[in-house]
């Protein structure tokens, strides 16, 4: 029996010069991961990069950079505020299948790593792949923060909590806060000239707690305004300590006027404590 006979150099080289021809069209799969995490804001001017200032967003960004070994841009699910705590911070990028992303265990690798060159005050919990059209902040259906309240002298918590020095009275504070649920427009207790289109939100949940030697509020909504949870926070005090009524705290929210409601209480004592997604981005 003939061998079969090799093919010819002639074809060979019509076989190379046509797949080389091919290689510039190609296009790289690009994937779109999302970065669980949490981070102490006690050394940080908030998440979102500004000039002059370390920011947790910066920080990630030029680690994934460094890593990835191109420029990476990092999307938040919202923006926390100098100071502000995250025990869940979601965050999104993209990179291409080039870049070995196409191996299964990239994400538990690029967290170990990230976890070697970040700060010990931020922790990637994991990276899951998801959905081209995820979005950290626009795909999340709901957020959880929490306030601390210390009404005794405390050393050791006094980063993470803020001591009130007057007495308060909770029952009228979460009395005041179930009236939250009646109103969807919080521009009393928005940051003035911000670039939200609307000021609506959907409160879910929201009520002070004991917790030891601390109290708690926990507030969970659709979407948050920025310095909402602190301003909201404020007003309750306000509440608590007898200088405005509850149904003076109403009127505060109808009038849509940030000059009408309560200081904004220290960002060191808040924390954004839960983002949640759909299951369907999840890849």
């Amino acid at each position: 029996m003939n061998a079969a006979r090799p093919a010819s150099t002639s074809q060979s080289s019509e076989h190379t010069t046509r797949l080389r021809t091919l290689e510039p069209n190609h296009q790289p799969t690009i994937m779109r991961y999302f970065i669980f995490m949490a981070y102490d804001g006690t050394n940080y001017h908030g998440w979102q990069i500004q000039p002059n200032a370390d920011t947790i967003q910066e920080r990630l960004a030029h680690s994934l950079t460094l890593l990835l070994r191109r420029p990476t841009e990092v999307i938040g699910a919202g923006r926390t505020d100098t100071a502000v705590n995250a025990k869940l911070m979601v965050a999104h990028f993209d990179t291409d299948a080039d870049a070995d992303t196409a191996n299964p265990t990239l994400a538990t690798h690029l967290c170990q790593k990230l976890n070697r060159m970040l700060p010990p005050d931020i922790v990637i919990y994991k990276i899951r792949p998801v959905r081209p059209d995820a979005h950290a902040r626009f795909s999340a259906i709901a957020r959880t923060y929490q306030y601390h309240i210390s009404l005794k002298k405390n050393p050791f918590g006094r980063h993470y909590a803020y001591r009130y020095p007057l007495p308060l009275n909770f029952d009228l504070m979460n009395e005041a806060a179930t009236h939250l649920f009646d109103y969807t427009d919080f521009t009393s207790f928005s940051k003035l000239h911000t670039d939200t289109k609307t000021n609506n939100c959907r409160i879910m949940q929201a009520r002070w707690e004991q917790d030891a030697d601390e109290w708690v509020f926990t507030i969970k909504a659709d979407r948050f305004l920025r310095n909402m949870v602190r301003a909201v926070v404020g007003t309750l005090l306000d509440v608590g300590r007898g200088a405005i009524s509850i149904r003076q705290f109403c009127q505060i929210i109808e009038q849509k006027d940030r000059c009408a409601a309560g200081t904004s209480v220290p960002g060191n004592a808040l924390f954004l404590t839960d983002i949640e997604y759909p299951d369907d981005i999840f890849a």
